[in-house]
């Protein structure tokens, strides 16, 4: 075991406050790294030590490894954590970190590479008898073959980039007869996009959901996994809203991801933290999609129903400390959700906003969480991720989490640039999500701009309610009821577009 006194975190923001907090609270003394466009952020302030890499893009400056390691070995830093993002899954990085005589806080260069690639990953599980949507099981590229093992498979059909993620390298097929345009553009932009052409083949699930199992283990081989996230509300194939529970998993569903989450994290010897993803179709059959070989965003919705701080427990894992419980330890505990607040406008394809925060007031109260990296005044810069907060809740169940996260929405004073905020209000108050009916194609299905200046009308409250009704009482649910007033609050954000 390694005693660990000293944590540079590899990375900006938000992110970098969080895990500077826990290793504040362990007695941890932490190095911040920054651009010049981050010169000022609160990250760099909280830190013990803080030092420039460089120009703002990211090229420039989070993305320079060898000058990340070369600072450590200045300020005599034991460990690396990398948070997500940016080096968070290069495994060249992690083992350079490993070699210059630090720890890595995250799994091994070897869990890193394995699952990095999509169809090494299949390759890797499928020994552990996981659910794998049908498919091809290596790379294809002969046109002729494509098309002939994707009418086996049969229509429609997902071409995907083997490293790929976030959506890119991937086209849906609808027929043969679009088949080979839709082949040539997922094999350019994987190109493009990561470095390589390898693509395969899957077969393409209609209205699936996006659920992910949080897993912990040790370097002794002890694995254990906290329970489901729900993260179907996306854009642009990237979350925008997730949750803890998910309402459509039953105890006996939960119990089945958790032991094939354990499964994948064994077929690649991993330890530290890590999240196991799953798409699930309409029947509720759940199929192995990817693992994430870091810290996730949605991670504080797991920290709240489950009592435990994951990146204390990274960094113990990381000095060689076995798990100090068990699965049977861990119980859920209420309901959590969390929101992402973008910079961007929902109104314009959810584009980008830049600007400054000329108004800038966080929520408070029990049970509401926001893990930021920005402060009022500031500018945000055009040259990261737009995420500027997470804003979370807890209760002691759904409907509850809900009603308190649309007081918290309204809470957040926000002036200067358009953001997620009001989007977020118009899903977690939509019938569909309510009653739990939904899946990735939320936005496409139910969202438009204009909803957004809007109160709802009186059919849809009473929309609301009726599938509120109709959906707890099938799961035998036994709080209370979402009430009006989740739905007609006075909005902010229309207040804005006035």
């Amino acid at each position: 075991m390694t005693e660990i006194k000293k944590i540079l975190i590899a990375n900006r923001g938000e992110i970098s406050l969080r895990i500077m907090r826990t290793a504040r609270e362990m007695g941890i003394a932490t190095v911040a790294v920054y651009s010049e466009a981050d010169r000022l952020s609160p990250h760099v302030l909280f830190a013990d030590e803080a030092v420039c890499l460089g120009p703002s893009p990211s090229s420039q400056s989070y993305l320079l490894g060898d000058k990340i390691i070369s600072v450590c070995k200045e300020l005599e830093v034991d460990a690396i954590h990398p948070g997500y993002g940016f080096l968070s899954e290069n495994a060249d990085f992690a083992r350079k970190v490993r070699q210059a005589g630090m720890i890595f806080i995250g799994p091994s260069p070897e869990s890193i590479e394995v699952m990095g690639s999509k169809l090494a990953a299949k390759q890797a599980v499928a020994r552990y008898d996981i659910p794998l949507v049908p498919g091809t099981e290596e790379a294809i590229s002969d046109l002729s073959e494509a098309k002939s093992r994707a009418a086996e498979i049969g229509y429609p059909i997902l071409i995907k980039a083997s490293a790929g993620g976030g959506g890119k390298g991937m086209r849906i097929v609808e027929n043969e007869a679009e088949f080979e345009e839709q082949m040539h553009r997922a094999v350019s932009e994987a190109q493009s996009s990561f470095g390589d052409s390898a693509v395969f083949i899957e077969k393409y699930i209609n209205s699936p959901r996006h659920i992910e199992i949080q897993v912990l283990g040790d370097q002794q081989g002890n694995i254990v996994y906290l329970f489901e996230r729900e993260c179907s509300i996306q854009r642009r194939h990237q979350k925008v809203i997730e949750e803890a529970p998910s309402s459509v998993v039953s105890p006996e569903m939960r119990k089945a991801m958790g032991a094939a989450a354990v499964g994948v994290a064994k077929a690649c010897d991993y330890y530290g933290a890590g999240t196991v993803e799953f798409i699930v179709d309409e029947q509720l059959n759940f199929f192995f999609l990817e693992m994430n070989t870091r810290l996730q965003v949605e991670h504080p919705v797991t920290e709240m129903i489950t009592g435990k701080d994951l990146v204390r427990e990274q960094i113990l894992i990381a000095g060689g400390k076995p798990l100090s419980f068990a699965q049977e330890d861990l119980k859920i505990n209420g309901h959590a959700l969390e929101v992402r607040v973008y910079a961007e406008d929902p109104g314009n394809n959810f584009l980008p906003d830049i600007g400054k925060l000329e108004t800038y007031r966080r929520p408070q109260g029990a049970g509401i969480r926001v893990d930021d990296g920005f402060e009022e005044g500031m500018d945000i810069p055009i040259y990261y991720d737009p995420m500027i907060a997470k804003l979370i809740t807890h209760a002691e169940d759904r409907t509850s989490a809900i009603e308190k996260m649309v007081r918290a929405i309204e809470d957040y004073k926000i002036v200067g640039i358009q953001t997620t905020l009001g989007f977020c209000k118009f899903a977690i108050t939509h019938p569909a999500f309510v009653s739990g009916s939904f899946d990735t194609k939320f936005v496409e299905n139910y969202f438009n701009p204009e909803v957004l200046a809007d109160e709802f009308s009186d059919s849809e409250l009473e929309l609301i309610s009726a599938l509120a009704v109709e959906f707890f009482t099938k799961n035998k649910y036994t709080g209370h009821l979402p009430s009006e007033s989740i739905a007609n609050k006075e909005s902010a954000w229309r207040n804005r577009l006035q």
